[in-house]
């Protein structure tokens, strides 16, 4: 029975179970660190226990790994005004970490 659990990290909310990995806004860890996160929502996985908090569910904590720090690909930003001999290009890279979530305790 896998438990599901809603964390918030970088100003935005994740919907995570165990073995579930995914990229969130640059936290400042080391790679294979163990970070946890408070839950804000809980359900087993048919949905019938569900626990929300307020704002977080109290004793439920979620234990994360560090799997890599990284950048995404590459986003063009062009600027131009037509007949005025403007024009701008500007890279923009995003950092990111990559979790690997281990348990929702």
């Amino acid at each position: 029975m896998t438990n599901f659990a809603v964390i918030q990290t970088g100003g935005k909310q994740y919907l995570v179970k165990e073995g579930d990995v995914l990229r969130v806004e640059k936290i400042e860890a080391k790679d294979d660190e163990v970070l946890t996160f408070d839950a804000m929502l809980v359900s087993d996985e048919e949905g019938k226990d569900v626990k929300v908090g307020a704002p977080v569910v109290a004793g439920v904590k979620v234990a994360a790994r560090v799997i890599a720090q990284g950048r995404a690909p590459k986003i063009l930003v062009v600027k131009y005004h037509a007949k005025t001999r403007y024009r701008r290009n500007v890279g923009h890279r995003q950092p990111f970490t990559e979790l690997k979530i281990e348990k929702v305790k």
